[in-house]
């Protein structure tokens, strides 16, 4: 739980104990609370001072210069259409905001205290009096049910994560209430804090030009948020840069001190990866976070990296409590890809051992589970409560949830590889298909096994391409296509894809997202996240199961069972990961001593190096 909104991705909260301590007692069965828990109690009194992985001392001034690869076009947050630009979460607050040293624990931003019932059928959060937007108007109910109301309207993705608001109201000066239409899911107290908040008069008002400002439409005018940043210029598709405001009305509260450090921070745009590394290389951008294990291994033997004016780190953090699944996904959607077996047999066609040996130097690792690096993750065969829930989806299981552990084919040498095609080869004759001459063909139709790999970014070629070779050689004909990051974002919003490269998260403790991922009701909703195409009565089972979870135990249970469903219908062709974050930086810029047990605090705890000498 946790919609982490603008860098599109999720941490995710379930049915576990939801526990704040009171702030103050309203009336009678009136709690309030600072902060929401979602694994034991929250970690910080009501009272606390701060974070406890920041520097105080850091200071506000310095720049930070950044990349990102491809372009934008978009600075509303409210619409699926366009390509947002990197960074712009730094311009807005949120009800709520994480502590990167907890599992799941969130305070209070714009909202100085939440209540709700201990059926979890409402939740209420009380603005505070000090919050600001950036032109000096409060911070108000109204905008909290005006950003809601537009978020939902206009957008899958909220429309999908906040399907069970059922309404959103005004209950006092300054208290908003969610009301849900559900009771007993007890991530929806905590969700409904992690969303943009959005200043309806600037929305409805008209811009300097006198014309009247349009939600439901892309934009590239500064847009307006009560947030630390600014906006201080857009070059369209190219590059854009934040200021630090001055007068953000939140820099004194503990839950920011210590962050937001940098006077500005600017995104300069790259179409190539190589020319990005380049840019870093020549200390034109600052800090770089390297996706290539081959590149870590042998581009980084420069002078700057020699004699410590760039430093390397790998660190585990942010992987401590987030699973992983990097795949390949095939559309579901599509006939081709419908059978189980026809997915099973892509599989087999991939040689990880040889990928990771020549492009990688060893560096990876297969990822076997949903929930890859977790205690989430199923492993061995089923056992307790975890038997006992997939006992409830028997009928609609294959058998071999129960009986054999999902693992991926192992290749490496010539001998395995011939097996694994061989395998591949009769898995796709038990599909319907068959080899004729040097092509896969439907049996029936006489249809060719022909289909488009879609990729979003070139770096991703050089992994694919063996991949395609291999398919070659038992007949499958595999196209790859690499289009800008804006008709990337656009086909894979409506599913015009075969089959893409996609990578899910997820944190220690799933909940409703998981539909928006693999649940029936996502399946035909454009811009949802069910990119294999799902849609599986024993996997929606599971998932309530998940969310309505009455403990942790059970909850973890529901977990793997349902991780063990996906792999066994083969659903993804799972790729790898190093379970690392691979970072380097010029040493202009720095991060606190102690760095936060579940994240790095990039960039809103680093600070200036030169300004603070």
């Amino acid at each position: 739980m946790g919609l982490a909104w603008w860098k599109m991705g999720f941490v995710t909260v379930a049915a576990v104990a939801v526990i704040g301590t009171s702030v103050a007692a309203q009336d009678a069965g009136t709690r309030w609370r600072h902060g929401i828990a979602v694994i034991g109690d929250l970690a910080l009194p009501p009272d606390f001072k701060q974070l406890p992985y920041v520097d105080l001392n850091a200071p506000k001034a310095g720049e930070l210069r950044l990349a990102d690869e491809g372009t934008f076009d978009n600075l509303n947050p409210a619409i699926d259409r366009g390509a947002s630009a990197a960074g712009v979460g730094m311009i807005y607050d949120t009800l709520m905001k994480r502590s990167e040293d907890e599992v799941f624990s969130t305070y209070g931003l714009l909202a100085e205290a939440v209540s709700y019932p201990e059926n979890m059928s409402t939740a209420t959060f009380r603005l505070r009096a000090e919050a600001k937007w950036a032109d000096g108007q409060p911070v108000t109910p109204e905008d909290v049910i005006f950003s809601m109301a537009r978020l939902k309207e206009l957008s899958a993705m909220y429309s999908g994560y906040y399907r069970h608001v059922a309404s959103v109201e005004k209950t006092g000066d300054r208290e908003v209430t969610f009301r849900f239409d559900q009771e007993n899911n007890r991530e929806l107290p905590s969700i409904v804090g992690d969303f943009p908040i959005l200043p309806k008069h600037w929305w409805e008002g008209k811009d300097a030009g006198g014309k009247q400002r349009d939600i439901s439409r892309t934009t590239l005018e500064s847009t307006m948020a009560s947030g630390p940043y600014k906006i201080a210029s857009v070059q369209p598709g190219s590059a854009i840069r934040y200021e630090l405001r001055d007068d953000y009305w939140g820099k004194d509260l503990p839950i920011n001190l210590g962050q937001n450090n940098f006077r500005t921070v600017s995104y300069t745009y790259f179409s190539d990866a190589d020319v990005e590394f380049e840019a870093f290389r020549a200390g034109t951008i600052d800090y770089r976070q390297e996706n290539s294990s081959s590149r870590w291994v042998t581009r980084y033997d420069f002078d700057a990296v020699k004699d410590g004016r760039i430093k390397k780190e790998a660190l585990a953090n942010p992987f401590r409590a987030s699973g992983i699944m990097q795949a390949l996904v095939p559309n579901g959607r599509r006939d081709m890809f419908k059978d189980a077996r026809v997915r099973e047999a892509l599989n087999y066609a991939l040689d990880f051992e040889d990928l990771n040996k020549n492009l990688a130097f060893g560096g990876l690792k297969r990822v076997d589970s949903f929930f890859w690096g977790t205690e989430l993750a199923s492993s061995g065969l089923p056992q307790g409560r975890e038997l006992e829930i997939l006992n409830e989806v028997k009928d609609q299981v294959p058998p071999s949830v129960f009986t054999t552990p999902f693992t991926n084919p192992v290749g490496g040498d010539p001998n395995k590889v011939r097996d694994n095609l061989r395998k591949a080869i009769s898995l796709f004759k038990e599909a319907g298909w068959e080899l004729k001459g040097n092509r896969m063909v439907n049996a029936k139709t006489g249809q060719p096994m022909s289909f488009e790999i879609l990729l979003g970014s070139a770096s991703l070629e050089r992994t694919v391409n063996p991949f395609v070779a291999s398919l070659k050689k038992i007949g499958v004909e595999a196209r790859l296509r690499t289009v800008d990051s804006s008709q990337y974002i656009n086909r894979t919003r409506s599913f015009d894809y075969d089959m893409i490269w996609n990578v899910w998260g997820q944190s220690m403790n799933p909940g409703n997202e998981q539909a928006d991922y693999w649940g029936s009701e996502s399946v035909d909703r454009n811009g949802s996240r069910n990119f294999a195409g799902i849609a599986d009565p024993a996997v929606d089972t599971l998932i309530k199961k998940i969310v309505f979870a009455p403990n942790r135990d059970d909850q973890i249970a529901a977990v793997k069972a349902m991780d063990r469903v996906l792999l066994a219908k083969r659903y993804v062709v799972p790729l790898f990961y190093s379970g690392e974050a691979k970072i380097a930086y010029w040493n202009r810029i720095t991060h606190p001593a102690k760095l936060p047990e579940y994240g790095i605090g990039f960039p809103s705890s680093w600070s200036s190096t030169a300004a603070k000498k």
